[in-house]
């Protein structure tokens, strides 16, 4: 799983704090996670395209959550990141080597190691899927320290006031 996968779950849960019509730029959102705000706006595009985040333009645009918190899912994020392709990918490398069996009936199925692999990959899946921003949201507010959630909600605050002063 890419570095993108990690910035776009924690900005979609950042985001999550907003007030309705509210949106944070790119650029506040990478100083906000130190992280280059190129390569995060490349990951908060896919987001978009994906339909989890929206784009707001003009001088107090940037990012929000396009729809609930409760209805976005982690594979969701993942899957607009990263792509929707299989961690594990078998190449089959039991039909080399020594051992390597004449017929090719041997083959047919799929061997353990990859049957085992895709299993587990099901069941991170099924996790990434039933697990919401709205349930990372909530585990952040109960399980944080509140002096940092004062400051990060400080920080949103800020940032939401200046624009709100822009001309």
């Amino acid at each position: 799983m890419s570095d993108g996968v990690e910035w776009a779950v924690h900005c979609c849960t950042v985001l999550a704090a907003l007030s309705d019509g509210e949106a944070l730029p790119a650029a506040r959102l990478a100083e906000y996670h130190e992280v280059p705000p190129a390569y995060l706006a490349k990951h908060l595009q896919a987001t978009t395209a994906a339909g989890i985040t929206a784009s707001v333009s003009g001088p107090r645009g940037g990012y929000r959550l396009a729809r609930p918190a409760n209805e976005i899912t982690l594979l969701d994020i993942v899957v607009a990141v990263d792509g929707d392709d299989t961690a594990f990918r078998c190449s089959e490398i039991r039909q080399r080597g020594p051992s390597v069996s004449a017929d090719p009936a041997a083959y047919r199925k799929a061997c353990h190691i990859a049957r085992a692999m895709w299993k587990a990959e099901e069941a991170w899946r099924a996790e990434l899927a039933r697990t919401t921003v709205a349930d990372l949201f909530a585990e952040v507010v109960t399980t944080v320290p509140e002096d940092v959630l004062v400051k990060g909600a400080e920080w949103i605050q800020e940032v939401q006031v200046r624009r709100r002063s822009r001309p």
